[in-house]
């Protein structure tokens, strides 16, 4: 996994991943329908032991798992957030997931992904960072809206979802439209 400094916001410390956050609450929020309602997650079941192997999946890689632990200590660890990274082409495409609901549409979401998107950009050398959504997630596309990223593509009616044919949406960050 690459390294990466602390990344402080005013509500959040966004982290590199570690042991102390392989916990039953990080899996039950895996396991929770509503929480991985719009992610390919929603199709698995987890353990401690499968999410530590994807915790682990990141060593040696260039790639980033970061934990999003709110300052306020009655919430804590609300998230996990990464960036998987292809140097070849300077591009880093990230995915979120707020497993904390009671922080849910408080903009916990937008602040880690800001941060992350910051310290791409401006300090690892990345030249775009990108992301891709279900057309209904209307969550994440008010994310990727208020950072700034502009829909690049879609892939139409690719996925089912509760039964229904959805778009897959594509949205991309430049580092030079980057704030």
């Amino acid at each position: 996994m690459a390294e990466s400094p602390v990344l402080e916001t005013p509500r959040l410390r966004v982290v590199s991943f570690r042991e102390e956050f392989l916990t039953p609450r990080y899996v039950a929020w895996l396991n929770d329908r509503k929480v991985v309602r719009y992610s390919e997650q929603r199709f698995r079941t987890h353990t401690l032991e499968s999410c530590r192997a994807y915790w682990q999946s990141f060593n040696n890689t260039p790639n980033y798992f970061w934990a999003i632990v709110a300052r306020d200590p009655m919430l804590r660890h609300i998230g996990n957030i990464n960036a998987f990274v292809t140097e070849f082409h300077r591009v880093a495409d990230i995915g979120i997931v707020i497993g904390e609901e009671k922080v849910w549409g408080k903009g916990y979401g937008t602040e880690a992904w800001r941060a992350v998107c910051e310290f791409l950009l401006n300090e690892d050398g990345i030249r775009k960072v990108t992301a891709g959504t279900l057309a209904v997630n209307e969550g994440m596309l008010r994310i990727m809206r208020k950072i700034g990223m502009a829909e690049e593509g879609r892939r139409v009616r690719q996925c089912l979802f509760e039964g229904q044919e959805v778009d897959v949406v594509y949205a991309a960050l430049f580092k030079e439209n980057w704030k």
